[in-house]
């Protein structure tokens, strides 16, 4: 059963009992919440997600409750808890659902060391993965939501899971997350796409997500073969600019990006090897989406012929 098949108040119950258990690609997690933005996010977002028994083995257990004594009535705000600790300080309580979604990807690259975690959106056409590693403020993400609103399938907005026995990606699918600028440019762009609600004044601006379509998220089983790195760039009014980059750097700039490439040791110099031996890699600089999907269809197209 999908979340948007289960009862509003099955949903709230759970929420504020045992946990709602939600299959996330490769993972489960234990939500348990007593702030109603936390329920109406997830219901927006996560329609199309199976729910699990409440008794289903969780990855994660994700507590994101209210503040305790004199905050619950005065500057309200909202804590995650995982295991009995608190990983970060609390904030406001109307920044709960994106706490959830920073908390969820901080549970997986804490953790998931059975995959090489890159921070890179990853995205697939013809069963070849883009990876698209990027620092904050770069249009990667910008550059990910219009990829998937014209046909390419998301596997990743934060992270890729590379395997350490093959460098196939595994589809984590979670919501894109935007900001600032970004929201109502994917807005515009893709204006049958489905977002949360806007959280103002976070550490990162305004701050929105983009649902997943229903149909890449029943090929979320599916993983992908890397085929192209690519480093974005946005800039206003620019033209589409590819250029290739040495795979020596560009494996050394994955490197620093990576959640656990020093805890890997070896493993993870061997994955990322992988990838990059696999893979042709560029830096890309770009100021309109849809040359810049047009570029990128073209390389699906060459490397087809």
């Amino acid at each position: 059963m999908t979340l948007g098949e289960t009862s509003a108040a099955i949903i709230n119950e759970s929420l504020r009992g045992k946990g709602l258990v939600l299959r996330i690609g490769s993972f489960a997690f234990r939500i348990i919440s007593d702030i109603p933005s936390v329920q109406a996010g997830l219901l927006t977002l996560y329609s199309d997600y199976h729910v699990m028994e409440s008794d289903y083995f969780a990855d994660f257990g994700v507590c994101i409750t209210e503040g305790a004594g004199w905050r619950r009535w005065f500057r309200r705000q909202a804590v995650f808890r995982f295991d009995g600790v608190e990983p970060f300080l609390p904030l406001p309580v109307a920044h709960a659902f994106p706490l959830l979604e920073w908390a969820m990807n901080w549970c997986i690259s804490s953790h998931a060391h059975q995959y090489l975690l890159l921070h890179a959106a990853v995205v697939e056409r013809n069963g070849c993965a883009a990876i698209l590693p990027a620092p904050s403020g770069s249009g990667k993400s910008t550059l990910c939501a219009a990829l998937v609103s014209r046909g390419w399938r998301l596997l990743s907005d934060e992270m890729a899971l590379v395997s350490l026995e093959d460098a196939s990606i595994t589809p984590l699918g979670r919501p894109i997350s935007l900001k600032n600028q970004s929201i109502e440019i994917i807005r515009d762009f893709a204006p049958g796409a489905v977002f949360s609600a806007v959280t103002k004044d976070t550490a990162k601006g305004r701050v929105t997500h983009m649902k997943v379509p229903k149909p890449q998220l029943m090929r979320i089983a599916e993983p992908a073969r890397p085929r192209w790195v690519v480093f974005p760039r946005y800039v206003a009014n620019s033209p589409p600019v590819l250029s290739p980059r040495s795979k020596a750097d560009s494996m050394l700039e994955i490197g620093r990006n990576s959640f656990n490439y020093v805890v890997l040791g070896k493993a993870g110099f061997d994955a990322l090897s992988n990838v990059v031996r696999g893979s042709d890699c560029f830096d890309f600089k770009y100021g309109n989406l849809s040359e810049a999907i047009a570029l990128f269809d073209g390389l699906v197209d060459r490397s087809l012929q």
